[in-house]
């Protein structure tokens, strides 16, 4: 790509998804804080149950100590559990009381927190050998897992169970599991319950019929010359919907001149859609899997679909080991980043009559969590594992299949059961009681051929009474627009087939209910999204300079309440509203605060963030600040009183520093600036300042962190060999700033990266699932060379848009916790505009700063007191009530984060976390 061309791309993006440091430990996206205040009473263990509060324990051990648990009747977080359960903790001097860094009981020592300040000072992120680490256990699961949510993101469930252990653990949380089992602190002890005798065998509704063939009119009305699907606004096919809709027509009619002609255009297609790379590499698994399996249901060839042997190509390209290029672990089908894939690429091997290799069915059972449910992310043994009901039901059908796994499909079946919300539907996420329809027609799909006939037909009761006017479904529980990737799996669920058995034999006919149902499900209505293809700007920057979260109009506070300002997320917040320019107000009065000194309730200016000019100078969140400064038109050499530029100069590294100094990942890197989006930030605010030649050193390290074969960049560095759609699309831009053409090859590189990474409904894999943060900054890269990805721009708009909530914020992603959240929504707001760091810029001419708030705004904290505790079970001692000792409780919570975060979270300041390991980078944000 040559120069005018890269200069003509450089319209894209926004917010930085700040760097989330800190390893092991947990660190604090969200913090309540409460400084000075005694330690909670906790509330006698007993009180906690299986279905009442929750409990935590922490291992004392390395200090001599034992097992003190306490216990929480309403916990709202993790950060509560542990406060309210009677403990104190004290966190860094940098980043505050949200890092944990001592733990203190009153049942031990008199309270003494530990480490002890001999041991650890306490002044950074601790040592990734020796910190606080974070696991968690939900009911029904006999082992830990590590925490993929700080303490204050973390939503504890009845029956749950913390523990926090002192030591060190791996990227992926795989080693220093705690020494005890979560039954050994669960309350009144016992074993945990066995999933098959608490199940509910379904709730008792009646049953409900879907109308197949109007869901079959409405799926062809989809498609284009009636042969393929092609997405609004683009002229090119949609091959993975337009194999949606060949599933759905094969279900409700069997063979058919309509299927006929859509699967004709699909072969006609192959090469396009599962050999993209060429046709002598390795075919994209997904897409040969999806093919494979149309022209098995339509009685065509796999081995000559296309002019391709889609079945030898899928056989030959099993990964032989992981990680690697590719490949996650041993067993993987080459390129298959998730779990349908690797299910749907084994159920095509089966139909087509090969064996399929026992490493590739083995990866399937270790996606299997331990409560039953499948984890959509092909991840690596052992690392954390959250499945769904949608994955679970498709994993189950295609391990029945396969033979030699009853033990195993019968644990997801009791999941299935257990996971069935009393109105019949199935939720997108565990947790979640809204009902989603891919989830519950896939779970539909698979209990019904797992024998469970009563659970089954509740699911399609409810499918029936979402089912919309046109004949479609949408998405989600009330939903008003209907959807191929939704209405597909409905039709197979309706016709009592699914992908194992569907052929083109024509189903027996089907009626609608004739009568209502006698007892009407609880619905829920979403969040209705803006008009247009995205999100309402101007309500997300309402929601943004809201007094409930602009503290005095001037900063974010940290967790969002108290004094304490979270200067990174601050900084996040005026580029979202300098790249939307709908409150240039506001944006000058969190600009003046910064640039003036400006100081937090604890007499912070944005400096004690920076670091600059001291010993600790944080590449990152210097280049962070730097470039505010140039947006907004501001002297980068004069910004708080600071030359921000010839910080970064300094901060340039010679050499790798020798432990136990982390200061210098190695030459060229910033000074602790861990993570490619500090790298890449520093880089910027240099280009931008007109320093070409001292970042040459800086450019060189970052475009030296690409992943050669696929073009991704991984989130840590040095790099720990995961890929990130983030810190790519971060990078890109960085490197699209770059003097020159030297880095355009690889700009084009990660873009295509990215690109593929896109899911079904538009959205980006990141570490809290589909995250807004991934596809914000997907909407940022991508804009980078807007004309070659406009339809892969549009539909992460429209998925976005999904997220944004009545009060104009965002989601922090579609699974997992809802309601609107900071740092989801500066990242939301600014890449939806599609601007690049490189080039945002916003006059503030003309603009005074908004008037303060009165004091009526500033929000209130309530600490509420608790009931004391009360003796522990044999090694276990539980939690003292008031007077027994530790002093202040400091607020804590946080990221929980790999172990290579820790070295990298001293770094990145505020109260980001750094998930180090794959996939699991948080969506909450951070601070570089």
């Amino acid at each position: 790509m040559g120069t005018a061309q890269q200069h003509d791309r450089r319209t894209a993006g926004k917010r930085l998804l700040s760097l989330f440091s800190a390893a092991a430990v947990t660190f604090a996206a969200s913090v309540a804080f409460v400084t000075g205040a005694a330690p909670a009473a906790a509330d006698p263990v007993e009180q906690c149950t299986a279905t009442v509060g929750a409990v935590v324990a922490v291992d004392f051990g390395p200090f001599g100590g034992g097992v003190v648990r306490g216990c929480d009747t309403t916990p709202t977080s993790g950060y509560e559990l542990l406060r309210d359960g009677g403990f104190t903790t004290e966190g860094t001097q940098h980043d505050g009381p949200g890092f944990i860094c001592r733990i203190g009981n009153g049942a031990f020592n008199s309270g003494t927190q530990y480490p002890t300040p001999a041991a650890e000072d306490c002044v950074l992120t601790p040592q990734a050998t020796a910190y606080w680490s974070y696991w968690i256990a939900s009911p029904g699961q006999a082992s830990w897992s590590y925490s993929p949510l700080g303490a204050m993101d973390r939503k504890p469930k009845a029956g749950d169970v913390d523990a926090w252990v002192f030591g060190g653990t791996d990227v992926g949380g795989t080693t220093g599991r705690p020494t005890f089992a979560p039954d050994d602190v669960r309350a009144g002890g016992g074993a945990t319950p066995d999933p098959s005798e608490t199940s509910t065998d379904g709730p008792g509704v009646p049953v409900g019929k879907i109308d197949v063939p109007a869901a079959a009119r409405w799926v062809g009305r989809q498609l284009h010359d009636g042969s393929h699907v092609v997405d609004e606004g683009s002229e090119t096919p949609n091959y993975f919907l337009t194999t949606e809709a060949a599933y759905a027509l094969a279900a409700a009619g069997g063979g058919s001149p309509a299927l006929d002609k859509v699967v004709a255009r699909l072969a006609a297609g192959t090469g396009e859609y599962a050999y993209a790379a060429g046709p002598e590499e390795a075919p994209d698994a997904t897409a040969a899997a999806r093919l494979a399996l149309v022209a098995e249901i339509a009685e065509k060839d796999p081995r000559d679909f296309g002019g391709h042997d889609l079945l030898g190509d899928l056989e030959k390209n099993v990964c032989e080991s992981g990680p690697g290029p590719g490949c996650t672990a041993k067993g993987d089908f080459r390129g298959a980043s998730y779990g349908d894939g690797q299910a749907l690429a084994v159920l095509a091997l089966l139909r087509g009559g090969v064996v399929p290799p026992a490493e590739s069915v083995t990866r399937l059972t270790q996606l299997v969590c331990e409560d039953g449910s499948v984890t959509s992310i092909l991840i690596g043994p052992d690392e954390f594992c959250d499945g769904d009901p949608m994955t679970t039901g498709l994993v189950a059908l295609v391990l029945d299949e396969a033979g030699g796994h009853d033990a195993t499909v019968a644990k997801s079946v009791a999941y299935l059961k257990k996971a069935q919300l009393r109105s019949g539907a199935f939720p997108a996420y565990n947790g979640s009681t809204v009902g989603s329809v891919p989830a519950t027609a896939y779970a539909a799909q698979a209990l019904r051929s797992l024998g469970e006939v009563r659970a089954a037909d509740a699911a399609i009761w409810w499918l029936s009474r979402e089912q919309l006017d046109d004949g479609g479904f949408g998405f989600d529980e009330g939903a008003e627009d209907s959807a191929l990737y939704a209405t597909a799996p409905a039709v197979l669920a309706g016709s009592s087939t699914s992908l194992v058995t569907l052929t083109t034999k024509v189903p027996e006919p089907t009626e609608p209910p004739t009568t209502p149902p006698t007892v009407p499900p609880t619905t829920t209505t979403p969040p209705s999204g803006p008009s247009g293809d995205g999100p309402d700007l101007k309500k997300g920057v309402a929601y943004l300079t809201s007094p409930a979260n602009l503290h005095q109009g001037r900063y974010y506070a940290a967790g969002g309440t108290g004094t304490r300002a979270d200067f990174g997320l601050t900084v996040d917040g005026a580029f979202a509203l300098a790249a939307t320019g709908h409150d240039n107000d506001a944006l000058r009065g969190i600009v003046d605060f910064l640039d003036r000194g400006g100081k937090d309730g604890e007499a912070r200016t944005v400096h004690d963030w920076t670091n600059v000019g001291s010993a600790h100078a944080m590449g990152g969140s210097m280049g962070k600040a730097a470039l505010l400064a140039q947006v907004v038109d501001r002297d980068p050499r004069d910004f708080g009183g600071k030359d921000l530029i010839a910080g970064l100069a300094d901060a340039v590294c010679t050499a790798k520093s020798a432990a136990p100094d982390r200061s210098c990942a190695d030459k060229g890197a910033y000074t602790y600036a861990m993570s490619v989006f500090g790298q890449s930030l520093g880089v910027i605010a240099q280009v931008r300042a007109g320093e070409e030649k001292a970042a040459e050193a800086p450019i060189g390290y970052l475009a030296g962190l690409q992943h050669p074969s696929s073009g991704a960049w991984p989130s840590l560095v040095p790099p720990t060999g995961d890929a990130d759609v983030d810190s790519t699309a971060m990078a890109a831009m960085a490197l699209d700033l770059a003097p020159g053409d030297a880095h355009a090859a690889a700009v084009d590189k990660a873009l295509a990266w990215i690109a593929s990474k896109q899911l079904a409904d538009g959205g980006f894999p990141g570490a809290a699932g589909n995250s807004v943060n991934s596809a914000a900054l997907a909407v940022q890269g991508l804009s980078l060379d807007a004309g070659k990805y406009g339809k892969q721009i549009t539909k992460a708009l429209k998925f976005l848009a999904s997220q944004q909530n009545a009060d104009g914020g965002f989601n922090v992603a579609k699974e997992g916790q809802r309601g609107s959240d900071l740092r989801a929504s500066t990242q939301a707001v600014g890449g939806s505009t599609g601007v690049s760091f490189g080039v945002l810029t916003r006059s503030l001419d003309g603009t005074t700063p908004n008037p303060l708030p009165s004091s009526s705004t500033t929000p209130v904290i309530v600490t509420p007191g608790d009931s004391g505790g009360s003796a522990g079970g044999p090694g276990i001692v539980n939690a003292e009530g008031p007077g027994s000792g530790g002093g202040s409780l400091a607020s804590t919570g946080g990221q929980a984060l790999g172990l290579a975060a820790a070295a990298a979270a001293l770094v990145l300041a505020g109260w980001g976390a750094v998930a180090a390991a794959r996939h699991r980078r948080t969506a909450m944000g951070g601070d570089l």
